[in-house]
């Protein structure tokens, strides 16, 4: 049976590194201590001045494709999966395939807010199981939402960053190794909680938008502090159902990485050891759609992944969107 199987990862981030002190002089107060304390957080990495989420995702996935040993014009695919688009048209996957030139792929973006590269993983999958014409896509998530925050916002300015993951999924022959499965969730009456909400249909870029400071993403309320752990240990409870496991046969859980201690709750709640939740906020604070695949990367890298590892990703995002899948690394 043919499966999608992961052949190679790739990340990036900018080179410009934010540290917890240079928040400290912008909002003239102590957001050190908390940041480390709370969130663990300690530094990250936001764009330079010309740079933009298709930059990003092309240098990621430039890695992917050298790791892979594939020239690019080997893809049959590019899904971008991001909310922070190079343009609301045309797609940001459009100019990473020219940049990249994949000039047989085709190429579109995938907008589940920060669950869009988990999301993408599993489209990708499903094309590359189900039509022998796919062999190999080009999973992307970009996040550049520096371009997005308020600066005298402390409670986001602080937290999010930039960068781009990839994963490079092939069609091959595969016993036990590649997908698995994937679950979605989306509970959409916490549509407008959390958001960019200028600059769409509903709320065009005017005068009075830009007034209010409504072209930057917002907490426009606060969310319940259990529905992150909650949501994601009845996803991982439903795929290790669906796969006769338990959360303890799992080698390794990549989740998004917005906080430290919903990630940790969560393991408490399956009972299984907080060492197996690989986190990378640590250095790059909370990079949305692409902290899934960066975190991949660094532990494919690092050899911390090995061949036929079971692996869970579990994400949330704006929306609420929820999205999992379980991969035979």
């Amino acid at each position: 049976m043919r499966n999608a199987v992961i052949r190679s990862t790739g990340s990036y981030a900018p080179t410009r590194v934010l540290q917890n002190a240079y928040f400290d002089q912008l909002l003239e107060e102590d957001v050190s201590t908390w940041l480390e304390t709370n969130l663990k957080i300690k530094e990250r990495r936001w764009c330079g001045e010309h740079e933009s989420t298709a930059d990003l995702c092309v240098e990621a996935g430039r890695i992917a494709l050298q790791n892979a040993g594939l020239e690019a014009s080997d893809l049959d695919l590019i899904i971008v999966g991001t909310d922070t688009p190079e343009h609301i048209s045309p797609s940001t996957a459009s100019a990473v395939q020219y940049r990249l030139a994949a000039t047989n792929a085709g190429a579109f973006d995938l907008n589940a807010a920060c669950s869009s590269f988990v999301a993408g993983l599993d489209v990708a999958s499903r094309y590359l199981r189900s039509s022998p014409e796919f062999k190999h896509i080009l999973v992307i998530g970009g996040y550049a939402m520096s371009r997005y925050l308020d600066k005298g916002d402390k409670k986001t300015v602080t937290l999010f960053a930039d960068g781009a993951g990839a994963v490079l999924l092939s069609s091959v022959e595969s016993g036990s190794r590649g997908f698995l499965s994937a679950k979605h969730h989306t509970e959409g009456q916490f549509h407008e909680w959390m958001g960019i909400y200028a600059g769409g249909t509903h709320y065009s870029v005017s005068q009075e938008a830009l007034a209010n400071g409504d072209q930057y993403f917002t907490f426009a309320r606060k969310f319940p502090k259990e529905k992150n752990a909650e949501t994601w240990t009845r996803m991982i409870l439903s795929l290790c159902h669906q796969l006769a496991v338990e959360p303890n046969d799992v080698d390794h859980y990549f989740m998004t990485q917005i906080n430290i201690n919903s990630i940790y709750e969560t393991m408490d709640r399956l009972d299984v050891d907080r060492r197996k939740a690989y986190t990378i906020m640590e250095r790059y604070a909370y990079t949305g759609a692409a902290c899934i695949p960066m975190a991949l990367d660094e532990a494919a890298k690092n050899g911390t992944l090995k061949e036929n590892d079971l692996i869970f990703m579990v994400t949330s995002g704006g929306g609420l969107s929820f999205a999992a899948a379980a991969f035979c690394y």
